[in-house]
């Protein structure tokens, strides 16, 4: 079988400027990094800001096994899809982070001849914006330390720090570290973290800024810990957010690459979606929609998580709606979430995944039910994708059809993209226009003067499908600081799982009857979300027992090797 990144290294691309071209930008909006990569300033936008809007499209997915189900492949197989149609359109997603990609998960460019390219580009340092964003959240780190040495006139109690350091590696040894070891020349001894790049703070604020202004003031607005009066201190009293900004100044920018056959994809921001709201940008969003008839973005992991945060929190911080969404699924997932086969990262599957079970289906597909009812929540309408495998049959694609319609999916189509490209994304795509052509009521969840605990619980009840809610003492504590800070109305990022509709990843399909619980609450006040704690959260993965980094490499010829 042809590996992704060969497919990708024999692909004939397009030079970046003819694509920006295309799609309607002028040369001098066009900052070329190499041949095939660009960034886009932002003054771009006010140039195009009286432009009609294209048809806003959101791809999501059920709740994911740790393969995933292929919604990156979907986003840029549907956009390649929609071209053959004969529509103009451009993808929108989120950058990967170096962490997957050296550990198990892989990257993020797509599969199979559904990627946007250059894919090793894309998945190594790309533009450098993840760097960017490494150095300006390790800036104030270390100006938090710097502080606390040089007499911590802002009387900021250490215990109270919850500013970390980032690193876009998985290295699990870093996630409880104590730093300030070996005399008062080294800092103040304390205990610290560090988080993997793409959860922190500042990436959140990427995806969500609307300008460099909005990008500056959300800096500022960070807080890193409290002083001994329990008030917060933020990177605007530590003085940092001025540098932090001017470290950010072409990050801002989104990336302008292509897919395989030579469509326009913009790559922008890539927050964690079980910690952040998990999308990509805000700016390449609308930028896109300016410049196309459709825009297909993707949220991360299943509609419980990133779809939702897609709409509660970037879509009120933007003013945009979606028009339709597009929730993938597989055979093989559903068949996991019946609880008969169990998807192991790094070993080989179950062979009754590949073996027609329609019975195990039926009881995996009340996963695909609640998020498709999730999405209608919000009054979207609703494509179901199914992400065909060569060892799916056709009953088992009938079932997946007839559980859709039932449960109020406005079409299903199945896709090919993976194998045959736009090809294959030709019946999606037409099931897309026609969703986003229909009328629709988009609404949020919970309005933002609701209470902390009536946003959660709402989130909890209405899309995870939990009876209750328990606040731990410290989850408490939180709330009633967050309502003496006045920060109780801002939008919930809801912190768990990706792998279960609840807190727990054993729970697979439709769990009901359980007890949701919250740990803690913590403020993103920069980004500007409080985010919940549900069960335990890793924000600082590890390597497996064999890194994928360990088959990545060069050969005679200088070219990279081994890369999926």
């Amino acid at each position: 079988m042809v590996s992704d990144l060969e497919i990708a290294q024999r692909a004939t691309l397009r030079p970046i400027l003819a694509i920006a071209e295309e799609l309607g930008l002028r040369s001098e909006e066009v900052e070329l990094y190499g041949r095939y990569k660009a960034k886009i300033p932002l003054d771009t936008l006010e140039r195009l800001k009286d432009r009609p809007s294209g048809k806003y499209i959101i791809v999501t997915a059920i709740t994911p096994t740790p393969l995933g189900e292929g919604k990156t492949v979907t986003t840029v197989g549907l956009t390649q899809g929609l071209r053959k149609a004969g529509k103009r359109a451009t993808a929108v997603i989120r950058q990967p982070s170096l962490g997957p990609v050296f550990g198990i998960k892989g990257g993020a460019a797509g599969g199979g001849y559904a990627q946007v390219v250059p894919m090793e580009d894309l998945n190594l340092h790309f533009t450098g914006d993840f760097h960017a964003v490494s150095l300006a959240h390790n800036l104030l780190a270390a100006m938090v330390d710097a502080h606390l040495m040089h007499g911590n006139a802002l009387d900021l109690d250490p215990s109270t720090i919850t500013w970390t350091r980032v690193l876009d590696v998985l290295d699990r040894s870093l996630r409880h570290i104590v730093i300030g070891l070996g005399g008062r020349q080294n800092g103040i001894p304390r205990e610290a973290s560090f988080d993997i790049t793409a959860a922190s703070e500042v990436m959140a604020i990427l995806g969500l800024t609307t300008g460099l202004n909005d990008l500056r003031e959300r800096l500022g607005r960070i807080v890193v810990g409290l002083n001994r009066a329990g008030k917060p201190v933020t990177a605007d009293m530590l003085q940092a957010a001025g540098a932090m900004a001017v470290l950010l100044k072409d990050a801002i920018k989104p990336n302008l690459i292509q897919t395989l056959e030579g469509g326009p994809a913009l790559v922008h921001a890539g927050p964690f979606g079980n910690i952040a709201h998990g999308c990509s940008s805000i700016l390449a969003d609308r930028l896109a929609l300016r410049l196309s008839e459709y825009v297909v973005t993707e949220s991360g992991f299943g509609a419980d998580l990133g779809f939702e945060k897609f709409c509660d929190i970037k879509c009120r911080t933007s003013g945009l709606m979606p028009d339709a969404a597009v929730i993938v699924c597989t055979v093989r997932s559903l068949k996991a979430h019946s609880g008969l086969y169990h998807i192991i990262p790094g070993k080989p599957l179950d062979p009754g995944l590949t073996r027609e079970n329609v019975e195990a289906i039926q009881a995996g597909g009340t996963n695909l039910t609640k998020q498709i009812e999730n999405v209608r929540l919000f009054g979207v309408p609703v494509v179901v994708a199914i992400n065909r495998f060569e060892t799916d049959t056709d009953r088992e694609i009938a079932v997946i059809q007839r559980l859709a319609h039932d449960a109020g999916a406005t079409d299903v189509a199945v896709s090919d993209v993976w194998a045959r490209g736009g090809d294959g994304g030709i019946d999606l795509a037409n099931a897309v226009v026609r969703a986003a052509s229909q009328p629709h009521d988009f609404r949020f969840l919970y309005p933002l003067d609701a209470t902390i605990q009536q946003k959660i619980e709402t989130i909890a009840s209405r899309v995870y499908g939990a009876e209750r809610v328990h606040y731990e003492p410290d989850a408490k504590k939180k709330i009633r600081l967050y309502q003496k800070l006045g920060l109780d109305r801002l939008p919930v990022c809801m912190a768990k799982t990706q792998y279960s509709l609840s807190h727990d990843p054993a729970l697979k399909g439709r769990p009901s009857g359980y007890v949701l619980p919250v740990i803690d609450i913590r403020a993103s006040v920069g980004a500007g979300f409080l985010y919940p704690i549900c069960g335990e959260i890793m924000t600082m993965p590890g390597l497996p027992s064999v890194p994928a980094a360990t088959k990545i490499d060069l050969d005679a010829d200088g070219r990279v090797v081994g890369l999926f």
